[in-house]
């Protein structure tokens, strides 16, 4: 009978190594930006939602955590940010460190709080974490600015060399650049051994309690991970387009973002990247098209995705490969 030990480390192996087609997202992300230079806001925003939707994909499609107020911790992010800048300090780089820092402390309060809960409960709770923190953000209107935002939030050269230009050079090479980063990070944990127990947590958790797997602790340090990554991406929102409101903390925000993550494919990393995009250009056109009933679009969209392809557009693609595969066979 073979080890069961070794097949975990075989699987992990086997899907630590690279394919080729995982070149293909950054080969366009680069294209992009020398394709689409008129366009390089829409382009930044995509990278932003990106990375957002990354994070939501490390807790939920991995460790099987079911939130609903994962903005909470890009919202965190993009105010403290902003504040950080505010207040004197315009250097983006340490700027974007310790608003991460701010969104992984508020992560590991809540986590801590959280996550010993499961289904509905642990929905709801997460939810009302974010109308909390959205009423204080209102109402603390000397700190925030409440409905007017924080305004001006103009960061210092990047690296004290590449100034944040009109035409959204250097946010874009940011971006992307943070973005590729953290991707990185997260391939190496979804491959890691920590990455396999926690899609066995997100199956089955009490089975892997009882092979002595800390469950609650693999939870926690995951969920402050996404949540650092999260206020990443938010600070980097806040970097790019020189203001922070209310909207950043609103219900919308993590709605938007568990809709990128069901369009794309989740547990996959690459769906995050299919599907924040394709969302937000699809956004872009559509309100474009008709600022009323955009939404409309979207929701097909969605709907057609979840009905024809389990698993997203990745899974989609899936099946479509293997119908055409099963008709090449003689």
């Amino acid at each position: 009978m073979s080890d069961p030990a070794a097949l975990v480390r075989e699987q992990a192996r086997a899907t630590a190594r690279w394919h080729w087609a995982e070149a293909l997202p950054w080969i366009g992300f680069v294209a992009f930006y020398f394709v689409f230079e008129s366009r390089l806001a829409m382009g930044n925003g995509i990278l932003i939602m990106v990375l957002f939707t990354l994070s939501l994909d490390l807790v939920l499609g991995y460790a099987g955590i079911a939130t609903l107020g994962h903005g909470l911790f890009f919202g965190l992010g993009a105010y403290a940010a902003g504040l950080i800048i505010v207040g004197g300090w315009g250097e983006p780089v340490s700027g974007l460190f310790l608003a991460a820092a701010v969104a992984a402390i508020a992560a590991l309060i809540t986590g801590v709080m959280l996550l010993h809960l499961h289904g509905n409960t642990l929905l709801m709770l997460t939810l009302a974490f974010l109308m909390l923190l959205y009423e204080v953000a209102n109402k603390w209107t000397s700190l925030t600015g409440g409905d007017d935002g924080l305004r001006d939030v103009a960061a210092a050269p990047l690296l004290g060399l590449f100034e944040f230009d009109l035409r959204g050079h250097t946010r874009y090479w940011y971006a992307l650049a943070l973005l590729f980063a953290l991707f990185l990070v997260s391939r190496a944990i979804a491959v890691s051994q920590f990455g396999l127990a926690l899609k066995g947590i997100r199956e089955n958790a009490t089975r892997m309690r009882a092979m002595g797997v800390p469950v609650r602790r693999h939870l926690v340090v995951i969920y402050v991970i996404a949540g650092a990554m999260a206020g990443a991406a938010g600070a980097v929102s806040a970097h790019s387009t020189g203001f922070v409101g209310l909207e950043v903390l609103g219900i919308a925000m993590s709605a938007n973002v568990m809709v990128m993550l069901v369009l794309g494919g989740w547990g996959r990393l690459y769906g995050a990247i299919v599907g924040a995009t394709v969302y937000v250009v699809l956004h872009h056109f559509a309100s474009s098209w008709n600022p009323f009933h955009w939404m409309f679009i979207v929701g097909a969209a969605l709907i057609l995705v979840v009905r024809f392809g389990k698993g997203g557009l990745l899974g989609l693609t899936d099946r479509l490969r293997e119908r055409f595969a099963r008709k090449e066979r003689p």
